[in-house]
């Protein structure tokens, strides 16, 4: 597949509704707020900005413009029935971007919705549980071979154009499907529970899995965090896994126009994800090891974290695609499987490099 740039930028919005499509007696019927977040990932062409280096905060600009109408209003005054996925597709509209690969709305932490360069709309909604496991396939001395235990997040992810229910409308019904798997897995040792016997993040999305599709054709994925900085998709078929690092940094736009303090030394707490492919190891229950991951890119995390970017060998500027490109070229040697990264300078506002299958968003 041929690598693909997207640049990122978000925005939050604070606005009321009332989605009266629902059931009489619904909580959403009712006048209700929520603090939006809402992201834009586009390609853009070459020289799109006024500098490289400024890439984000145009789009940034543009998206804040696109949703300045909505931010501290009443959006059923803008969009007739203001569902996650209707605000999304009315965001879209507003934009004039033509290399939009996703407009993403979330009204929650725990819930939002994709609209893809298909115009299909992909919604997702977050669940937790606290439940204990060790992996019995570990070599010897492994820390995950001991019992211990995590706060899980669970992620379903649902392609509301393939089936026929209005599950963007209303989550409740992933809310259902979810009620008798939590009850199984919460305050659990996972591996007493038929077909987790090896627990991993790979085995416990797939058994998820198996269980929700039946009764959603539209799932498209199960994402399981075992810790807030690694886990696990799977889609019925792949396995896609991927590790979260934040790193330290100083930099400066060197393209930046005389007077733009963006070319003054400066610096942000970057946040980076290493994404990766590769089949499952049907003994270890896992694709990579997160561990292996961590370790194999240390000496890149260490060049970066608490260093000024300015100052290493062979990174041509300090722009984020610079500097993503750069990490590419470091990690790709080491870390065969790697076939995506995402990089955020600022919460939602960053790029993503992939050059295999991208998989599915992760909130921001």
């Amino acid at each position: 597949m041929s690598e693909q740039l997207l640049y990122t930028a978000s925005v939050n919005f604070e606005a009321a509704r009332l989605v009266t499509c629902l059931p009489s007696g619904h909580r959403s019927r009712k006048l209700h707020g929520h603090s939006f977040l809402t992201e834009v990932r586009c390609s853009l062409p070459e020289k799109w900005a006024s500098f490289p280096g400024n890439e984000i905060e145009q789009l940034q600009e543009q998206l804040a413009s696109a949703v300045s109408l909505l931010d501290y209003n009443d959006l059923n005054l803008v969009i007739e029935q203001p569902t996650d996925e209707n605000i999304a597709r009315w965001i879209r509209s507003q934009l004039d971007l033509s290399h939009i690969d996703a407009i993403s709305v979330q009204s929650t932490v725990n819930e939002g919705v994709d609209i893809d360069s298909h115009e299909q709309a992909h919604i997702w909604r977050r669940y937790t549980f606290e439940s204990a496991h060790q992996l019995p396939n570990v070599p010897l001395g492994h820390k995950c071979g001991r019992m211990h235990g995590h706060g899980f997040e669970v992620i379903l992810h649902a392609n509301q154009d393939i089936g026929g229910r209005e599950i963007g409308v209303d989550y409740d019904y992933l809310d259902s499907l979810w009620a008798p798997i939590y009850a199984e897995l919460d305050h659990a040792c996972l591996n007493d529970i038929p077909g987790l016997s090896n627990p991993t993040s790979e085995v416990i999305s797939c058994w998820i899995w198996q269980r929700i599709k039946p009764h959603l054709s539209e799932l498209s994925w199960v994402t399981v965090y075992e810790t807030a900085s690694c886990g696990a998709h799977f889609d019925g078929k792949n396995y896609r896994i991927w590790k979260e690092m934040t790193f330290d940094s100083a930099m400066q736009l060197q393209h930046a126009p005389e007077g733009d303090s963006r070319r003054r030394i400066h610096g942000h707490t970057y946040t980076l994800r290493l994404h990766l492919h590769a089949e499952l190891d049907e003994v270890k229950g896992w694709t990579v090891d997160f561990g292996d991951v961590k370790q194999l890119f240390d000496p890149i995390f260490k060049r970066l974290d608490h260093h000024p970017l300015y100052e290493i060998d062979g990174l041509e500027d300090t722009n984020i695609e610079s500097l993503i490109r750069w990490i590419k070229g470091q990690a790709s040697p080491l870390l065969p499987h790697l076939d995506r990264i995402d990089l955020y300078e600022t919460r939602g506002c960053g790029a993503i490099l992939s050059w295999g299958n991208i998989g599915p968003a992760l909130p921001i």
